[in-house]
């Protein structure tokens, strides 16, 4: 039985991930079991390996230049492989089950602030037309710095996501686990007029899909970093402009206003508090600012 495929179906049908996800934990399989080919006389049954053979890819690996962090994720696919195997009772002993992750730098990502996204609006290089395209571009930046969703969640909006008159959004995130996400008035208005803009175009391939490309077919992930990351080009020179960084930006300024953690984890859609943590470093820095000017014993203030 070839039990890398049987692990595709069960965290595609079981599990519930993402393609994108299974994509990458097979690619990651498929590499270790290509080098178990070629360093260990053509060996393949994935089921056998003792930690040994892994602990010398780890090293191959290594020699080959990859990052610490890279490496952690190739071993994260070998750890969910053998956790599946001793579920189904394939193997008795998970060979990475006293294996420790290796040490990575811990980087601290810097979010917009919030007078680099209301200088957008100022921006000559933000000035949107009202065709299509640009309507759209607009939307597509101001739902994810006003929701904090996900790239693959506004890519997956269908046309009957959006409840109009409760100003709610319902977005699939991970898992297929549905969240409600309040919406602004103003992102309403722009809905709207996106819809609008959108039932004109001529040929609709992907009906059922809110977000289109001009020629009627669903957005794709490029496309949705390259406006993120252009437009906002326009108004910072931080290194980093994705998608991902503008929902980092949505939970730090919630926490910086006075949101509670849970309500903000909520939102993100997060199982867990440990994940929204993650973005609490900046929040905290605010909060040191707001307490350094209030607290009547700090004197430099005075």
């Amino acid at each position: 039985m070839d039990w890398i495929l049987s692990f595709q179906d069960y965290l595609l049908l079981e599990k519930k991930y993402s393609n994108h996800t299974v994509k990458a934990y097979i690619q990651d399989l498929n590499f270790f079991k290509d080098y178990l080919n070629m360093n260990f006389d053509g060996y393949e049954d994935v089921t056998g390996v003792n930690y040994s053979m892994i602990r010398s890819w780890i090293v191959d690996l290594i020699d080959n230049e990859k990052s610490n962090t890279s490496v952690n994720r190739k071993i994260a696919s070998l750890k969910a492989f053998y956790k599946y195997l001793l579920k189904s009772k394939q193997i008795e002993f998970n060979p990475l089950s006293q294996h420790k992750s290796l040490k990575t730098p811990k980087k601290i990502q810097v979010p917009f602030s919030e007078k680099e996204l209301e200088q957008l609006n100022f921006s000559k290089d933000y000035e949107f037309e009202s065709d299509f395209e640009s309507i759209r571009n607009k939307l597509i930046l101001d739902l994810l710095y006003t929701t904090g969703m996900r790239r693959a969640e506004l890519i997956s909006l269908q046309m009957n996501s959006v409840d109009y008159s409760s100003h709610l959004i319902k977005v699939i995130g991970k898992r297929n686990k549905e969240r409600l996400i309040p919406l602004l008035p103003e992102i309403i208005q722009k809905l709207k007029e996106y819809e609008k803009e959108r039932s004109k175009i001529d040929a609709i391939k992907d009906a059922s899909y809110l977000f289109l490309t001009s020629k009627g077919n669903k957005l794709y992930d490029n496309l949705v970093y390259r406006v993120i990351n252009n437009y906002l080009s326009a108004v910072t020179e931080k290194q980093k402009k994705s998608p991902h960084m503008l929902r980092h930006t949505f939970a730090t300024h919630l926490l910086n206003n006075g949101a509670d953690l849970s309500s903000v984890k909520e939102l993100l859609g997060h199982s867990s508090l440990a994940s929204t943590q993650v973005y609490t470093h900046s929040s905290l820095s605010e909060l040191k600012n707001t307490y350094l000017n209030a607290h009547p014993r700090n004197k430099e203030n005075k």
